[in-house]
Protein backbone atom coordinates (compact mmCIF):
# COMPACT_ATOMS: atom_id res chain seq x y z
CA UNK A 1 0.00 0.00 0.00
CA UNK A 2 1.51 3.29 -1.13
CA UNK A 3 1.09 6.73 0.49
CA UNK A 4 1.81 10.27 -0.67
CA UNK A 5 5.02 11.71 0.78
CA UNK A 6 6.88 15.03 0.63
CA UNK A 7 10.26 13.97 -0.75
CA UNK A 8 13.50 15.96 -0.98
CA UNK A 9 15.09 14.16 -3.93
CA UNK A 10 18.25 16.12 -4.82
CA UNK A 11 20.60 18.83 -3.49
CA UNK A 12 19.49 21.44 -6.02
CA UNK A 13 17.17 24.26 -4.93
CA UNK A 14 13.47 23.38 -5.13
CA UNK A 15 14.05 19.61 -5.33
CA UNK A 16 10.98 18.67 -3.31
CA UNK A 17 7.86 16.98 -4.67
CA UNK A 18 5.04 14.60 -3.80
CA UNK A 19 5.92 10.97 -4.45
CA UNK A 20 4.09 7.74 -3.72
CA UNK A 21 6.11 5.56 -1.35
CA UNK A 22 5.44 2.06 0.03
CA UNK A 23 4.47 1.43 3.64
CA UNK A 24 7.74 0.97 5.59
CA UNK A 25 8.92 -2.42 6.77
CA UNK A 26 9.69 -2.35 10.49
CA UNK A 27 12.37 -4.20 12.44
CA UNK A 28 12.11 -6.06 15.72
CA UNK A 29 12.84 -2.94 17.80
CA UNK A 30 10.62 -0.58 15.80
CA UNK A 31 7.03 0.53 15.66
CA UNK A 32 5.04 1.60 12.62
CA UNK A 33 3.58 5.00 13.41
CA UNK A 34 0.53 6.37 11.62
CA UNK A 35 1.22 10.10 11.53
CA UNK A 36 -1.50 12.40 12.84
CA UNK A 37 0.36 15.71 12.42
CA UNK A 38 3.84 16.78 11.39
CA UNK A 39 5.31 20.26 11.83
CA UNK A 40 7.27 22.06 9.13
CA UNK A 41 10.69 23.00 10.52
CA UNK A 42 13.06 25.70 9.33
CA UNK A 43 15.46 22.89 8.42
CA UNK A 44 12.84 21.44 6.05
CA UNK A 45 12.71 24.85 4.39
CA UNK A 46 16.52 25.01 4.25
CA UNK A 47 16.66 21.66 2.43
CA UNK A 48 13.94 22.87 0.04
CA UNK A 49 15.83 26.10 -0.72
CA UNK A 50 19.20 24.26 -0.72
CA UNK A 51 20.91 26.54 1.80
CA UNK A 52 21.49 23.90 4.47
CA UNK A 53 24.86 22.87 5.93
CA UNK A 54 24.28 19.22 6.90
CA UNK A 55 24.55 16.02 4.84
CA UNK A 56 21.28 14.71 3.40
CA UNK A 57 20.62 11.13 2.29
CA UNK A 58 18.74 11.81 -0.98
CA UNK A 59 16.00 10.96 -1.72
CA UNK A 60 14.44 11.37 1.71
CA UNK A 61 10.97 12.03 3.09
CA UNK A 62 11.01 15.30 5.03
CA UNK A 63 9.62 15.86 8.52
CA UNK A 64 10.91 15.28 12.04
CA UNK A 65 8.32 17.03 14.25
CA UNK A 66 5.56 14.46 14.49
CA UNK A 67 3.14 12.44 16.51
CA UNK A 68 0.45 9.86 15.89
CA UNK A 69 -0.85 6.41 16.78
CA UNK A 70 1.10 3.16 16.87
CA UNK A 71 -0.15 1.00 13.98
CA UNK A 72 2.12 -2.03 14.43
CA UNK A 73 4.90 -3.23 16.73
CA UNK A 74 8.14 -5.13 16.16
CA UNK A 75 8.29 -8.45 18.01
CA UNK A 76 10.80 -7.24 20.63
CA UNK A 77 8.98 -4.01 21.52
CA UNK A 78 7.80 -3.90 25.13
CA UNK A 79 5.63 -1.39 26.98
CA UNK A 80 3.65 -0.15 23.98
CA UNK A 81 0.52 -1.34 22.20
CA UNK A 82 -1.32 -0.60 18.97
CA UNK A 83 -3.35 2.59 19.18
CA UNK A 84 -1.10 4.31 21.74
CA UNK A 85 -0.79 8.09 21.27
CA UNK A 86 2.88 9.02 20.95
CA UNK A 87 5.41 11.55 19.76
CA UNK A 88 8.86 10.59 18.53
CA UNK A 89 12.31 11.95 19.16
CA UNK A 90 14.47 12.73 16.14
CA UNK A 91 17.54 10.51 16.70
CA UNK A 92 16.45 7.74 14.34
CA UNK A 93 19.88 6.10 14.11
CA UNK A 94 22.43 6.16 16.93
CA UNK A 95 25.47 4.09 17.90
CA UNK A 96 24.71 2.49 21.27
CA UNK A 97 28.44 2.02 21.86
CA UNK A 98 29.36 5.67 21.26
CA UNK A 99 30.71 7.35 24.43
CA UNK A 100 28.17 10.19 24.09
CA UNK A 101 25.29 7.72 23.81
CA UNK A 102 26.50 5.90 26.91
CA UNK A 103 26.29 9.22 28.79
CA UNK A 104 22.67 9.65 27.66
CA UNK A 105 23.76 12.37 25.22
CA UNK A 106 22.93 10.39 22.10
CA UNK A 107 21.92 13.67 20.44
CA UNK A 108 25.64 14.45 20.35
CA UNK A 109 26.69 11.10 18.87
CA UNK A 110 28.59 12.20 15.72
CA UNK A 111 27.18 9.23 13.77
CA UNK A 112 23.57 10.12 14.66
CA UNK A 113 21.14 10.26 11.76
CA UNK A 114 17.83 12.06 12.12
CA UNK A 115 14.43 11.77 10.50
CA UNK A 116 13.98 13.96 7.44
CA UNK A 117 17.61 14.07 6.33
CA UNK A 118 19.36 10.84 7.36
CA UNK A 119 16.36 8.50 7.14
CA UNK A 120 12.80 8.93 5.89
CA UNK A 121 10.76 11.33 7.98
CA UNK A 122 7.09 11.83 8.75
CA UNK A 123 5.60 13.93 5.94
CA UNK A 124 3.65 10.86 4.86
CA UNK A 125 1.09 8.48 6.36
CA UNK A 126 3.38 5.89 7.96
CA UNK A 127 6.89 6.18 9.38
CA UNK A 128 9.21 3.57 10.91
CA UNK A 129 10.30 4.62 14.41
CA UNK A 130 12.65 2.91 16.88
CA UNK A 131 10.62 2.23 20.04
CA UNK A 132 13.33 3.94 22.15
CA UNK A 133 12.31 7.27 20.54
CA UNK A 134 8.69 7.17 21.73
CA UNK A 135 6.99 9.26 24.41
CA UNK A 136 3.40 8.98 25.56
CA UNK A 137 0.99 11.79 24.69
CA UNK A 138 -1.88 12.31 27.19
CA UNK A 139 -5.39 12.33 25.73
CA UNK A 140 -5.82 15.95 26.82
CA UNK A 141 -3.04 17.13 24.47
CA UNK A 142 -3.98 17.42 20.80
CA UNK A 143 -1.57 16.15 18.17
CA UNK A 144 -1.53 19.59 16.53
CA UNK A 145 0.19 20.81 19.68
CA UNK A 146 2.03 17.60 20.58
CA UNK A 147 3.79 17.50 17.21
CA UNK A 148 5.57 20.69 18.30
CA UNK A 149 7.22 18.90 21.23
CA UNK A 150 10.44 18.69 19.19
CA UNK A 151 10.98 22.44 18.59
CA UNK A 152 9.94 23.07 22.21
CA UNK A 153 12.70 20.67 23.25
CA UNK A 154 15.19 22.54 21.07
CA UNK A 155 14.18 25.75 22.86
CA UNK A 156 14.29 24.14 26.31
CA UNK A 157 17.82 22.88 25.70
CA UNK A 158 19.01 26.25 24.35
CA UNK A 159 17.55 28.25 27.22
CA UNK A 160 17.65 25.88 30.20
CA UNK A 161 19.92 22.92 29.39
CA UNK A 162 22.66 25.00 27.78
CA UNK A 163 21.88 28.28 29.53
CA UNK A 164 22.27 29.62 33.04
CA UNK A 165 19.13 31.72 33.12
CA UNK A 166 17.81 33.11 36.42
CA UNK A 167 14.61 34.95 37.37
CA UNK A 168 14.98 38.65 36.67
CA UNK A 169 17.60 38.20 33.94
CA UNK A 170 17.37 40.32 30.82
CA UNK A 171 17.34 38.08 27.77
CA UNK A 172 17.51 39.14 24.12
CA UNK A 173 16.32 36.65 21.48
CA UNK A 174 17.53 37.29 17.93
CA UNK A 175 15.13 35.89 15.30
CA UNK A 176 11.33 35.55 15.62
CA UNK A 177 10.94 32.18 13.91
CA UNK A 178 9.53 29.13 15.63
CA UNK A 179 12.66 28.43 17.67
CA UNK A 180 13.20 32.09 18.54
CA UNK A 181 9.64 32.56 19.81
CA UNK A 182 9.73 29.28 21.73
CA UNK A 183 13.09 30.27 23.28
CA UNK A 184 11.51 33.56 24.30
CA UNK A 185 8.52 31.74 25.81
CA UNK A 186 10.85 29.38 27.69
CA UNK A 187 12.90 32.28 29.05
CA UNK A 188 9.69 33.93 30.26
CA UNK A 189 8.75 30.68 32.03
CA UNK A 190 12.10 30.93 33.83
CA UNK A 191 11.23 34.42 35.07
CA UNK A 192 13.29 36.52 32.67
CA UNK A 193 12.46 39.82 31.03
CA UNK A 194 12.64 39.08 27.30
CA UNK A 195 13.04 41.16 24.18
CA UNK A 196 12.69 39.49 20.77
CA UNK A 197 14.35 41.07 17.75
CA UNK A 198 13.44 40.92 14.07
CA UNK A 199 13.22 42.97 10.90
CA UNK A 200 10.42 45.14 9.56
CA UNK A 201 9.03 42.12 7.69
CA UNK A 202 8.75 40.22 10.99
CA UNK A 203 6.18 42.53 12.60
CA UNK A 204 3.42 39.92 12.55
CA UNK A 205 5.56 37.29 14.25
CA UNK A 206 6.91 39.80 16.77
CA UNK A 207 3.34 40.74 17.66
CA UNK A 208 2.57 37.08 18.40
CA UNK A 209 5.52 36.98 20.80
CA UNK A 210 4.41 40.20 22.46
CA UNK A 211 0.72 39.39 22.86
CA UNK A 212 1.02 35.73 23.84
CA UNK A 213 4.32 35.42 25.66
CA UNK A 214 4.83 38.86 27.20
CA UNK A 215 7.94 39.75 25.20
CA UNK A 216 9.14 43.21 24.17
CA UNK A 217 9.19 43.35 20.34
CA UNK A 218 12.12 45.19 18.77
CA UNK A 219 12.81 46.01 15.13
CA UNK A 220 16.52 45.73 14.30
CA UNK A 221 18.49 47.34 17.16
CA UNK A 222 18.10 45.97 20.68
CA UNK A 223 21.00 47.98 22.12
CA UNK A 224 18.93 50.51 24.11
CA UNK A 225 16.81 47.74 25.70
CA UNK A 226 19.80 45.53 26.48
CA UNK A 227 21.76 48.33 28.14
CA UNK A 228 19.01 50.30 29.87
CA UNK A 229 19.19 48.58 33.26
CA UNK A 230 22.80 49.19 34.25
CA UNK A 231 24.60 50.04 31.01
CA UNK A 232 26.40 46.71 30.72
CA UNK A 233 24.19 44.64 28.41
CA UNK A 234 21.91 41.62 28.49
CA UNK A 235 22.51 38.69 30.83
CA UNK A 236 21.81 36.26 28.01
CA UNK A 237 21.46 36.51 24.24
CA UNK A 238 19.92 33.68 22.23
CA UNK A 239 20.94 33.61 18.56
CA UNK A 240 18.04 31.85 16.87
CA UNK A 241 18.53 33.48 13.47
CA UNK A 242 21.68 31.81 12.20
CA UNK A 243 23.09 34.45 9.83
CA UNK A 244 26.58 35.62 10.69
CA UNK A 245 25.66 39.19 11.59
CA UNK A 246 23.35 38.05 14.38
CA UNK A 247 26.25 36.44 16.25
CA UNK A 248 28.18 39.69 15.97
CA UNK A 249 25.12 41.49 17.33
CA UNK A 250 24.88 38.97 20.15
CA UNK A 251 28.48 39.63 21.19
CA UNK A 252 27.78 43.37 21.18
CA UNK A 253 24.60 42.98 23.25
CA UNK A 254 25.80 40.56 25.93
CA UNK A 255 27.14 41.89 29.21
CA UNK A 256 30.62 41.08 30.56
CA UNK A 257 30.62 37.51 31.91
CA UNK A 258 27.27 36.99 30.18
CA UNK A 259 26.05 34.07 28.11
CA UNK A 260 25.27 33.59 24.41
CA UNK A 261 23.31 30.51 23.38
CA UNK A 262 23.64 29.85 19.65
CA UNK A 263 20.89 27.60 18.34
CA UNK A 264 20.42 29.00 14.80
CA UNK A 265 22.28 27.36 11.92
CA UNK A 266 24.14 29.37 9.28
CA UNK A 267 26.64 27.97 6.78
CA UNK A 268 28.37 31.25 5.84
CA UNK A 269 31.74 32.36 7.26
CA UNK A 270 31.63 34.86 10.11
CA UNK A 271 33.88 37.60 8.72
CA UNK A 272 34.49 39.41 12.01
CA UNK A 273 36.76 39.20 15.04
CA UNK A 274 35.79 37.33 18.19
CA UNK A 275 38.05 39.57 20.29
CA UNK A 276 35.05 41.34 21.92
CA UNK A 277 33.85 37.94 23.13
CA UNK A 278 37.28 37.37 24.73
CA UNK A 279 37.39 40.85 26.23
CA UNK A 280 33.94 40.42 27.78
CA UNK A 281 34.83 37.01 29.22
CA UNK A 282 31.47 35.90 27.80
CA UNK A 283 30.38 32.32 27.18
CA UNK A 284 29.45 31.30 23.64
CA UNK A 285 27.48 28.06 23.89
CA UNK A 286 26.28 25.97 20.97
CA UNK A 287 23.02 24.13 21.51
CA UNK A 288 21.99 21.12 19.46
CA UNK A 289 18.96 18.89 19.70
CA UNK A 290 17.75 17.23 22.93
CA UNK A 291 17.43 13.93 24.78
CA UNK A 292 14.93 11.79 26.70
CA UNK A 293 14.54 13.77 29.97
CA UNK A 294 14.03 17.02 28.05
CA UNK A 295 11.18 15.42 26.09
CA UNK A 296 9.47 14.23 29.25
CA UNK A 297 9.75 17.68 30.84
CA UNK A 298 8.44 19.49 27.76
CA UNK A 299 5.47 17.14 27.36
CA UNK A 300 4.60 17.90 30.99
CA UNK A 301 4.78 21.65 30.28
CA UNK A 302 2.56 21.31 27.21
CA UNK A 303 0.05 19.10 29.01
CA UNK A 304 -0.24 21.41 32.02
CA UNK A 305 -0.71 24.45 29.80
CA UNK A 306 2.34 26.19 31.27
CA UNK A 307 3.69 26.28 27.72
CA UNK A 308 1.02 27.07 25.14
CA UNK A 309 2.01 26.54 21.50
CA UNK A 310 -1.40 27.32 19.99
CA UNK A 311 -0.50 30.97 19.21
CA UNK A 312 2.34 30.00 16.88
CA UNK A 313 0.32 27.54 14.78
CA UNK A 314 -0.50 29.34 11.54
CA UNK A 315 -2.57 26.60 9.95
CA UNK A 316 -2.90 22.92 9.09
CA UNK A 317 -2.49 21.72 5.49
CA UNK A 318 -2.89 18.35 3.80
CA UNK A 319 0.23 16.64 2.45
CA UNK A 320 -0.73 17.55 -1.13
CA UNK A 321 -0.71 21.25 -0.12
CA UNK A 322 2.82 21.11 1.30
CA UNK A 323 4.04 23.86 -1.04
CA UNK A 324 1.61 26.45 0.33
CA UNK A 325 2.49 25.44 3.89
CA UNK A 326 6.23 25.82 3.13
CA UNK A 327 5.76 29.13 1.30
CA UNK A 328 3.73 30.77 4.05
CA UNK A 329 6.35 29.85 6.63
CA UNK A 330 9.25 30.77 4.36
CA UNK A 331 7.78 34.24 3.77
CA UNK A 332 7.14 34.75 7.48
CA UNK A 333 3.37 34.95 7.01
CA UNK A 334 2.98 32.28 9.71
CA UNK A 335 5.30 31.14 12.49
CA UNK A 336 4.58 27.43 12.17
CA UNK A 337 2.89 25.38 9.46
CA UNK A 338 1.57 21.91 10.24
CA UNK A 339 0.74 19.10 7.82
CA UNK A 340 -1.90 16.40 8.26
CA UNK A 341 -1.15 13.27 6.21
CA UNK A 342 -4.57 11.60 6.54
Amino acid sequence: MNSAAVVNFAPEKGSVEIREIPRPEIGNEDVLLEVANVGVCGSDLHQWTADHSWPVNYPVVLGHEFGGHIAALGKNVKGWKEGDRVVSETAAVIDKENPMTKQGLYNLDPTRKGFGYGVNGAMTRYVKVPARCLHNVPNSLSFEQACLTEPCCVAFNAVVGNGNIKPGDRVVVLGPGTIGILCAAMARLCGAEVAIVGLEADKGRLKIAEENYGCTPIIKDATPWAFERDGLGADMVIDAAGVSITLKNAINLVRPNGHISKVGWGKDPLGFSLDPLVQKNATLQGSFSHNWPIWERVIALLTSGALNVKPIIGGVWGIEDWHEAFEKMHKGEVVKSILKPV
